[in-house]
């Protein structure tokens, strides 16, 4: 495969034009992506993809007219194979779950180093989910902001004997996972060659009945293994 075919092609979704230039400066490099059509609001999303038809769609969850969330549900009531990663800010963390939720294939913080956000477009291209060790952080203290519950409660039970089903292995990979290492960040921490961790993540998912690495970490937290 060449180069230019290895390279994912991004279509950049944000209001602000120096945060899009800083983008697209961090996405540029030599082991990056191509940016191939910008858009300054969710309303020309689903135009330029459209048009362009990319890899990934890279959208800022906040803009002045049509916000990222907005965007997301549309661009994908028309192009539904359209893979999304979702810009964020700390204090964007309450749309996480409502953009899971429509669609969206993973998160990054916008101050994510340059080298993480390409690694995360490169696994949301390759039709896997990305989410940044601190938005994976904010979705579990999210969903555990509520009323503490008692430990023996149904839906931890019920988190604990689907953890079951899994090899000790994959009960390794489902905790990183649920601590938002990337594939890459799996292979280092256990050792493992990628192609070796995308298969216990897909045997992950498979045995556990579940679309994506978000709901391992939230079943992992349930079961109180985080």
């Amino acid at each position: 495969m060449s180069e230019a075919q290895a390279r994912p092609r991004v279509v950049l979704i944000d209001d602000d034009a120096l945060v899009r230039t800083g983008l697209r400066m961090m996405l540029g490099g030599p082991d990056g992506v191509d940016v191939v059509a910008e858009g300054d609001d969710g309303d020309t999303a689903v135009e330029l993809v459209g048009k362009h038809r990319p890899d990934v769609v890279l959208m800022d969850i906040r803009m002045a007219r049509t916000d990222g969330l907005t965007a997301t549900r549309e661009l994908l009531a028309s192009w539904p194979a359209t893979k999304v990663l979702i810009l964020t800010t700390f204090d964007a963390d309450a749309y996480v779950l409502e953009a899971l939720r429509s669609g969206a294939r993973g998160f990054v913080l916008k101050d994510t180093p340059p080298d993480r956000l390409v690694a995360a477009v490169h696994e949301v291209a390759s039709g896997d989910h990305a989410l940044s060790p601190s938005v994976a952080a904010l979705l579990v203290s999210q969903v555990a902001g509520g009323p503490a519950t008692d430990p023996a409660d149904a839906r931890a039970a019920k988190a604990r004997e689907q953890l079951d089903r899994l090899t000790e292995r994959e009960r390794e990979i489902a905790r990183a996972v649920a601590h938002g290492g990337s594939n890459a960040d799996i292979s280092r921490e256990l050792y493992l060659s990628v192609p070796t961790v995308k298969a216990h993540v897909s045997s992950v998912l498979a045995k556990l009945g579940l679309a994506n690495r978000v709901q391992v970490a939230l079943l992992v937290h349930d079961a109180g293994e985080v």
